[in-house]
């Protein structure tokens, strides 16, 4: 079958084990084999050695032993025949001379190849190259075992029809060498990479061995998948607990209980997609691995399953703010570095163009709050006095009593040099000379009031040596809701790598952890505040009008568009299925599609905007600056992107 969204089921099995009882380990792996089919995943792997145990010792010189493990491969072979999932079991594999620890793949009754390790541990508790010789020395390219010739060696890659979905295997002490097959298997283009394990336990190697999957994953940008032996192996002088991970490109995904007396299993998609975009954006992969015939394609099938199955077992957990963690210890500690990025860029660009002052524009809203907050930061690490800050608040035709008392609360608990300058007669004043009638509320109505404003902040910039410091996000600026050479233009723009459920957040931060008083008491004011620009005038009763989200549509929505579309490039109905299952309950089908309609249709014709926006910091891994992770013509044209939007199905 086809990849489900670009997305791949694996999974990692410790089922029990008896050392050296092959024909009762068996029965311990078909189970496991069948739990993970039942869980709807297309691949398993499980520990090291697990046909036969890990812990035999000298008993892997005895061909009983060694016969016996072979002909419970024959019988698990015949006994699997009608399971459609690809598994990769620990062997113990004879040939000629040599015994090798060895990963064999199975699928529906067929021995598909066989892993030889590579790097065996000889120290401490560990003699392996008393028992196995190193897959580094083995020639053979083919070898019978269970009746069946079947590839052999360490440069055998598995490919299940579309290429993307490739995987390659390594053994236990791989991963810790110095440098770990993985590596070349991934330059290879293995986008999944399963180890098969023995690692002990002691005390804290269980934190190191996670760190090491996690880590690796992210170096080989690829899913991780790690099983580890469980304590039915012997424990005359060693315990094992069965540890499990499974990692995609730095983060763990799912993680298996230690120490369990039964089969333990962990499974979840891991995305193919994901991991082929980012590939294709770093260099090293682009540079290849090895030459194209260093490894040999062993061709798979992925299990075919109902695509409803599919659905109902998904199971992995969709963040709907991609952009902000989730636990809190980890937001605060995102938030302190933002933060410092953004004060660190400003206080460079203060010294270096010997500005007096900063100068900018205070609306009573979110961006221009954190603006003023990241500036006045900054004045205190260079020692400079708020006083040289000139934030300036001007009423127009859409200021409403809240955003005015907001303004002038958080200025005056700053202690900054405060201006207000009403705008309101200049912009009727240039709509007289251009000829345009104010009780038309158009897009010249507000844009005259936003370029207004812009002027009064340069002209004092210039007037005080200063610099104009930028308010808008990036969510502003992937929609392009700014006016063109208006709220879009500063000098040095702060909060352009910031989306804007973030920007809330860091409010909320600096509120909880660097403000006191009346100014935490005026930024959390702030932070529930509707989003609005007030370039309308307020309601009858003098209320916000404008609510941003009531025209573009829920920010967090948008952010979760950008997100997937910027990061991975994925394509719309992808996006559609990944924000329902994370918005299931919150936004219905209808919401969902017409947010990322829009979505798609400004972000494609607003491109201009982005082609000349200020310097700022980059922040995250998203930034659309024209000068670094994002060059796109201002003409081109998004009619790909809505048709497949148009036709693709809504599904959870």
């Amino acid at each position: 079958m086809s990849l489900f969204h670009g997305f791949v089921k694996v999974a990692a099995g410790s089922p029990r084990v008896e050392p050296a009882n092959p024909k009762r380990n068996l029965i311990y792996i078909r189970e496991a084999m069948e739990r993970a089919e039942q869980e709807r995943a297309a691949l398993l792997v499980l520990p090291e050695l697990c046909l036969t145990g890990y812990t035999c010792g000298d008993l892997f010189h005895q061909n009983t032993l060694l016969q016996a493990a072979e002909e419970a491969m024959r019988e698990l072979l015949q006994s699997t025949q009608r399971l459609n999932i690809i598994t990769v079991i620990g062997v113990p594999l004879p040939v000629r001379n040599r015994l090798y620890n060895t990963a064999a793949v199975i699928q529906g009754g067929r021995l598909l190849g066989l892993v030889p390790k590579r790097y065996l541990p000889n120290y401490k508790e560990f003699y392996e190259e008393r028992w196995f010789a190193s897959g580094a020395d083995a020639t053979e390219q083919t070898v019978l075992y269970a009746g069946m010739e079947v590839p052999f060696g360490m440069d055998l890659l598995f490919r299940a029809g579309v290429e993307k979905c490739t995987f390659g295997v390594e053994i236990c002490e791989d991963l810790w060498a110095v440098s770990p097959p993985s590596l070349d298997l991934a330059r290879g283009g293995a986008l999944i990479l399963f180890n098969l394990s023995a690692s002990n336990e002691v005390i804290s190697k269980n934190a190191y061995r996670r760190d090491l999957v996690r880590i690796q994953s992210g170096r080989c940008v690829s899913a991780y998948v790690y099983a580890g032996s469980g304590i039915g192996e012997s424990t005359t002088d060693l315990v094992f607990g069965g540890s499990l991970f499974i990692a995609e490109n730095g983060s763990l995904l799912a993680e298996g209980k230690r120490f369990s007396r039964s089969l333990e299993l962990i499974a979840v998609e891991v995305d193919l997609d994901r991991l082929e975009a980012e590939r294709r954006t770093l260099t090293p992969f682009m540079e290849g691995g090895k030459e194209p015939d260093a490894y040999r394609i062993v061709p798979v099938e992925l299990p075919s399953y109902p695509i409803q199955t599919i659905e109902e077992r998904f199971s992995r957990v969709i963040d709907p703010h991609p952009f902000v963690p989730s636990e809190l210890v980890e937001r605060d500690a995102r938030c302190e570095e933002i933060f410092g990025i953004q004060t660190a860029g400003l206080a460079k660009r203060i010294e270096y163009t010997g500005s007096q002052t900063a100068v900018l524009g205070i609306s009573g809203g979110l961006d221009s709050t954190l603006a003023l907050l990241v500036t006045v930061r900054t004045f205190d690490l260079l020692e400079l006095p708020r006083s040289r800050i000139l934030a300036v608040t001007m009423p127009g035709f859409g200021t409403t009593d809240v955003t005015y008392r907001n303004a002038l609360e958080l200025m005056q608990s700053l202690e900054v040099t405060i201006r207000e300058i009403d705008i309101r007669e200049s912009c009727l004043q240039h709509f007289r000379d251009i000829g345009h009638d104010p009780s038309i509320h158009d897009t010249t109505y507000e844009n005259v009031q936003a370029r207004e404003r812009t002027q009064v902040l340069m002209d004092l910039a210039n007037k005080h040596r200063g610099v104009v410091v930028g308010t808008g996000d990036l969510s502003e600026l992937a929609l392009g809701w700014c006016t063109y050479n208006g709220d879009h233009m500063s000098m040095y723009g702060v909060n352009g790598g910031i989306p804007k459920t973030l920007v809330r957040y860091l409010v909320e931060w600096v509120a909880d952890h660097l403000s006191t008083g009346a100014a935490q008491e005026v930024l959390h004011r702030i932070i529930e505040t509707p989003i609005t620009p007030e370039l309308l005038p307020p309601d009858t009763e003098g209320k916000i009008r404008q609510k941003t989200e009531d025209i573009l549509g829920p920010y967090e929505l948008h952010d979760f568009f950008l997100y997937h579309f910027i990061r991975y490039g994925a394509p719309p109905e992808k996006i559609l299925f990944l924000a329902g299952r994370s918005f299931q309950g919150r936004y219905d089908e209808p919401t969902i599609r017409r947010g990322l309609k829009v979505f798609l249709e400004r972000f494609f014709r607003q491109q201009y905007k982005r082609s000349c926006i200020p310097d700022g910091p980059k922040v995250g891994t998203i930034s659309l600056s024209p000068r670094g992770d994002w060059r796109m013509p201002s003409d081109v044209s998004a009619e790909a992107w809505l048709a497949r939007l148009e036709k693709t199905e809504y599904k959870t």
